[in-house]
């Protein structure tokens, strides 16, 4: 198996996770907030298709597709526009509302546009530097597995937060 392709399936299982977690949702159940402090799946799923795009985009060299397609407008949200979620209050994670299909549509243009730059990286490409502010300086490689890594525990957390609001069998 070639590094790309590792990397591939990593990134396809956020995708298929965040299909399984929207589904079914309603406006209502991607608001709740575990607590009344917790972050929302809206909120969760908004962030990490914010992450993947931000980081990808940077290091492929490409525009983010929040930008491209107009998701920054479609979304509307009162944040400013280069938001990641980074550091939100818990006023700004209320202000991240969205219909369950339009969460889907932004990660799905962000998987797809990180799908056609991994098919293109190569084993020696993962060596390259891409963020000298670091001590040691950050690779692609790792750049792409941290990616990985904060957009599985995000999608993890939204599927945990559908999780506690289903009803208890009788």
């Amino acid at each position: 198996m070639k590094s790309n392709d590792l990397l591939l399936d990593a990134f396809g299982r956020i995708r298929e996770t965040v299909e399984a977690t929207l589904e079914g949702l309603d406006d209502g159940s991607l608001t709740v907030r575990p607590s009344g402090t917790g972050n929302s799946i809206a909120w969760l799923i908004w962030h990490l298709a914010r992450v993947e795009d931000v980081q990808v985009s940077d290091v492929a060299g490409l525009e983010q597709v929040w930008f491209t397609r107009d998701f920054v407008g479609r979304f509307g949200l009162p944040l400013r526009p280069t938001d990641t979620g980074y550091g939100h209050s818990s006023d700004q994670v209320d202000a991240v509302r969205a219909p369950a299909e339009v969460l889907l549509e932004y990660y799905d243009a962000v998987h797809r546009q990180t799908v056609d730059f991994l098919q293109k990286v190569s084993d020696e490409d993962l060596d390259r530097v891409v963020d000298t502010r670091w001590d040691p300086p950050v690779t692609l490689g790792v750049r792409l597995v941290s990616t990985v890594a904060d957009c599985l525990q995000h999608v993890g957390q939204a599927a945990y937060v559908k999780g506690l609001q289903r009803k208890p069998a009788e």
